[in-house]
């Protein structure tokens, strides 16, 4: 009979004879504190898919492209294009090296926490809710955007007027669909985005293949590369400019949905980083043509602007190939954006359910939890839903509230990106490097990707159109404020007792024998 444990020792925790064989994904969860909750059934190709159906250059090109013809006009389109490109893939360059390293769900915030030398939790707290800002806001701008290129078709075809009523109720419909994808589980997700990446590319071929092969005319090219147009009312024509890359900058967003997703994904520290770094390559390259293939398309530049649709580029297809091959290409544009924000949704879901599984949320308890039937975090799902809706809401009474959106997105996101690669930038040789990462490269990427997040942070915060009036206000400062006054006045009252950053939830080996119990239930 074996022998009782002394009255003063706890008794030894009972485990497996024999611990059930792990991956070595699975393994490097463990090590990083967390058990294999969600399913791992995603391959390197549909990790990167999500990154591309959100960065999504038929979504984020089209929807702002009348931005960037109030702002900037062609030449801003088309050259601020490469420019924010180039200084995009310095960002997620300096990312894809932190996400090897950490490849986990929480992304961002576990990064901050892992990578700060002196208050951790601080900079994990606020990497977090900057990110969740951005992420509901990525959702309510990608769907919105939705909404508008629907409403537009809805109009060509039945007319169904474009009014802002109109759009927000197709906006809260297509956020539904979304959540009830979402809660399908992860292989249905990967498949439709899988189906997503073939159906941007293939879109941006038929699309540009149309606009350049059957009207009888097109735009020279001196006026695509080199006309510079202001109708935003301000008479600085840099700092119009500057507002013109927003179109770019907007666009090239949300590729951080390749971290989020690792813990879903096969040989997670290489997938990861190329996720991310291949959805903004491709990207760059296919948005750029597709930019160029509009922009000399363009007919009518203050009849676009004017259009009844409320949609440029609906306008821009109608003159120059007819009413019947604009309804075409709408419903080809329609379908790239409504795979675009499903992957929003599901980048945005694990984020929650990431962030709450180590108590960052209120209600942590609840949008922690996951589907016993298909191991997606469901709740985190409608939390992602009715948080995009709740921030498009605006647009029924504020003309330029899309624009304050889309710039939300931007800054949300951008901070979240910028703080762990500036506290890896700190860390200098001391960083654990994963197997990708930048070698001699890092330190001058790090420092071009923080230089540039400084930049459009404050940017984006400034108003887009003058006189600013009540209705043409940009609302993103107010937006930014009350979160990060919420974020900050919790952690000041509260979290600062009790939130250490992510929560390590057992040794590697207890975590392999919680997850066997867990397959046997």
């Amino acid at each position: 009979m074996p022998a009782e444990p002394p009255p003063d020792q706890p008794a030894a925790p009972v485990f497996p004879a024999t611990a059930p064989a792990v991956s070595a994904d699975e393994q490097r969860l463990h090590e990083l504190g967390y058990t294999q909750e969600l399913a791992r059934s995603m391959s390197g190709f549909s990790n990167f898919a999500v990154s591309f159906s959100i960065v999504s250059i038929l979504s984020g090109c089209l929807t702002l492209y009348g931005t960037g013809m109030n702002a900037g006009g062609p030449a801003m389109i088309i050259w601020g294009w490469p420019l924010v490109g180039a200084l995009t893939l310095c960002v997620g360059l300096a990312m894809a090296e932190i996400c090897s390293a950490y490849p986990t769900a929480g992304g961002l915030y576990y990064w901050s926490a892992k990578l700060a030398t002196t208050r951790a939790a601080a900079w994990s707290w606020f990497t977090g809710w900057f990110n969740f800002l951005g992420q509901v806001a990525v959702t309510a701008g990608v769907d919105y955007g939705a909404a508008f290129f629907t409403n537009a078709f809805l109009d060509l075809q039945f007319g169904f007027s474009a009014t802002p009523a109109h759009t927000v109720g197709i906006f809260a419909v297509i956020l539904l669909l979304h959540g009830l994808l979402n809660t399908r589980g992860v292989r249905l997700v990967a498949v439709l985005n899988n189906v997503s990446v073939w159906w941007h590319l293939a879109g941006v071929a038929v699309i540009v293949g149309a606009l350049a092969l059957l009207p009888d005319r097109h735009a020279s090219a001196s006026f695509v590369f080199t006309e510079f147009v202001n109708k935003t009312g301000f008479h600085n024509q840099f700092y119009v400019a500057m507002l013109g890359l927003l179109l770019a900058q907007y666009t090239l967003t949300g590729y951080d949905a390749s971290a989020h997703m690792t813990e879903e994904t096969h040989a997670a520290d290489r997938a990861g980083p190329r996720g991310i770094v291949n959805a903004i390559t491709v990207s760059l390259v296919a948005g750029w043509i597709l930019l160029l293939g509009i922009t000399f398309a363009i007919r009518d530049y203050d009849g676009a602007l004017a259009s009844p649709t409320a949609v440029p580029p609906a306008q821009i297809f109608i003159d120059a190939i007819g009413t019947t091959g604009a309804k075409v290409l709408l419903l080809i544009v329609i379908g790239a954006q409504f795979f675009c924000g499903m992957a929003s949704v599901t980048a945005n879901s694990r984020m929650i359910y990431a962030f709450s599984r180590d108590g960052a949320l209120p209600g942590s308890a609840l949008w922690h939890r996951i589907s016993p039937r298909t191991h997606t975090p469901t709740n985190a799902v409608w939390l992602a839903t009715g948080g995009a809706l709740l921030l498009g809401l605006p647009a029924l009474w504020n003309s330029t509230a899309y624009t304050a959106v889309t710039s939300i997105s931007v800054i949300g996101l951008y901070i979240s990106y910028v703080i762990p690669t500036f506290l890896r930038l700190r860390q200098g040789d001391a960083f654990p490097r994963g197997p990708w990462h930048l070698g001699r490269w890092s330190r001058i990427i790090g420092i071009v990707a923080v230089g540039w997040t400084a930049v459009i942070t404050v940017l984006f915060m400034l108003p887009t159109v003058s006189p600013v009036t009540t209705t043409s206000f940009n609302y993103t400062p107010v937006a930014v404020g009350v979160v990060l006054g919420f974020a900050g006045l919790w952690w000041l009252v509260s979290a600062r007792r009790w939130f250490t950053g992510p929560k390590v939830h057992g040794t590697p080996e207890e975590l392999a024998a919680l997850e066997a119990e867990l397959e046997t239930r």
